[in-house]
């Protein structure tokens, strides 16, 4: 019992210590160069264009995490299907930045590591900006999940 005790202890302050050390990673994430390059007047609208010709689609912005070493992306404006899952969705940004199978890639919306096989549209609906579009950032490590296993 004691031995289990410390354990969760220490996996929970492991835990704790690496979303500290990783804050200002964080901070850095969540800052959006498409949000500065663009009013957000000008975002919304487009958003509102978008989902008004085209109801069955997603507006996704891509942006690579500031301090990773993985690829930059081609294009970061995306019109993604309603009913593509996360996964799937991993997959198309793994072939547009050409990342090789063995490295990872992991995708962050609003600093949270959705689940794989959720719904493009439900996490649409839940963590879109007040400009209509829904941001994510991608980065070649996990620097935000943390899971204690009990």
């Amino acid at each position: 019992f004691i031995s289990t005790v410390f354990t969760k202890y220490t996996d929970e302050r492991t835990c704790r210590e690496k979303k500290e050390r990783n804050s200002l990673f964080a901070t850095k994430m969540t800052r959006s160069y498409f949000k500065q390059e663009h009013e957000f007047e000008k975002r919304r609208a487009e958003a509102g264009r978008i989902r008004e010709k085209y109801p069955d689609r997603i507006p996704v912005i891509v942006e690579k995490a500031e301090r990773s070493d993985i690829p930059n992306i081609d294009k970061k404006k995306y019109l993604v299907p309603a009913d593509l899952t996360v996964g799937q969705f991993v997959y198309v940004i793994r072939k547009r930045i050409k990342l090789s199978a063995e490295k990872a890639i992991f995708i962050f919306v609003d600093n949270v590591l959705p689940p794989t096989g959720a719904i493009m549209s439900t996490i649409y609906d839940e963590k879109k900006d007040e400009d209509g579009f829904l941001y994510v950032t991608y980065s070649g490590e996990n620097t935000f999940g943390c899971q204690i296993i009990q």
